[in-house]
């Protein structure tokens, strides 16, 4: 680590909001050799990494993107120094493209993508994302959209609807068990009326919450979050300028999953069954792999951020 990245992590660990793998995010996109450089936070929560960027790149442009309107505002005042480099957006990242072309801001020298939630969100009693919340279930990063909220799903999807999405998004083992509980126990509003059913439905074996992987998944419908990230994946390939990096934090396997096989395609030149004599595809490679295996958080930054433990960073370079 640098020196600069030290003093970075330093700063920030003082903060409301930590920036998970600073100093590797920083080491990812090389920002202290593109001083003048063009490039894009998809969510910039708090502002922490955008921060950082700017500080290592001093005459850098920023592209800030979040979906949750109190997070721009945060970000907007931890940025405050660097306002005349840095453009924010309230949207969703899966809009970036669009929003680039918008401010004549690509090619870009670098994309970040911390996926997931932040700690000010899962802070706030009145999101309905912490277990002990006794507002409205919502979940929506955005509270200001018209999407449906947690709390809209769990009262009025089927047993059968309401299993798959346990399921699906939160690889949840007791899908049908907690759904049948669900469906038997409406109405349900609160996150912390949802996390003490599921107690009495799953007895705590395991160190994390029962409630854990339910919360997840609702959230990721909710959000859209694969959806999203599937759309914008794509768009970094036309974002991002020759030798330009993308890096993605991610914060379980369906997000991961995702990214690593769309790093692994688009850095293979062809994708024709492995038997078949000559390629037909025509497909060539348009990334280089800068990690062959996600980076995790050292045991310091988890002892510091228990919330960074389950992350994992992937980088790939524009050919």
């Amino acid at each position: 680590m640098t020196l600069a990245a030290a003093t970075l992590l330093s700063e920030a660990a003082h903060t409301p909001h930590v920036p998970v793998l600073l100093a590797e995010v920083l080491e990812a996109l090389q920002p202290q050799h593109k001083p003048s450089g063009r490039f894009i936070d998809g969510t910039l929560g708090a502002g922490g990494h955008a921060a950082a960027l700017l500080s290592a790149a001093p005459h850098a442009r920023l592209l800030g993107i979040d979906r949750d309107p109190s997070a721009i505002a945060l970000a907007q005042k931890r940025l405050a120094a660097f306002a005349d480099r840095v453009i924010l957006a309230h949207a969703n990242y899966d809009q970036m493209q669009a929003l680039a072309a918008q401010h004549a801001f690509a090619p870009v020298d670098g994309i970040l993508l911390d996926l997931g939630f932040s700690s000010m969100q899962v802070d706030d009693p009145e999101r309905g994302f912490s277990f002990h919340s006794d507002a409205l279930l919502d979940m929506r990063y955005d509270p200001q959209s018209d999407a449906l909220t947690a709390a809209d799903l769990l009262n009025t999807l089927s047993v059968q609807a309401l299993a798959d999405l346990l399921y699906t998004y939160g690889e949840e083992r007791e899908s049908r068990r907690i759904a049948r509980a669900i469906v038997a126990a409406r109405p349900l509003y609160s996150a912390r009326q949802l996390a003490e059913l599921i107690e009495r439905v799953l007895p705590r074996r395991e160190k994390i919450h029962p409630a854990t992987r339910t919360f997840q998944a609702l959230r990721i419908a909710v959000n859209d979050e694969l959806g999203a990230l599937e759309r914008a994946l794509p768009q970094t390939l036309n974002l991002l300028r020759q030798g330009g990096r993308v890096a993605i934090i991610s914060f379980h396997s369906l997000e991961d999953r995702i990214v690593k096989h769309f790093f692994a395609r688009e850095s293979t030149d062809c994708l024709c069954p492995p038997r078949q004599p000559c390629c037909t595809c025509g497909h060539r490679a348009t990334l280089r792999l800068v990690t062959r295996k996600p980076i995790t958080p050292t045991e310091a930054e988890i002892a510091a951020n228990p919330r960074s433990r389950s992350a994992k960073l992937r980088v790939a370079e524009r050919l």
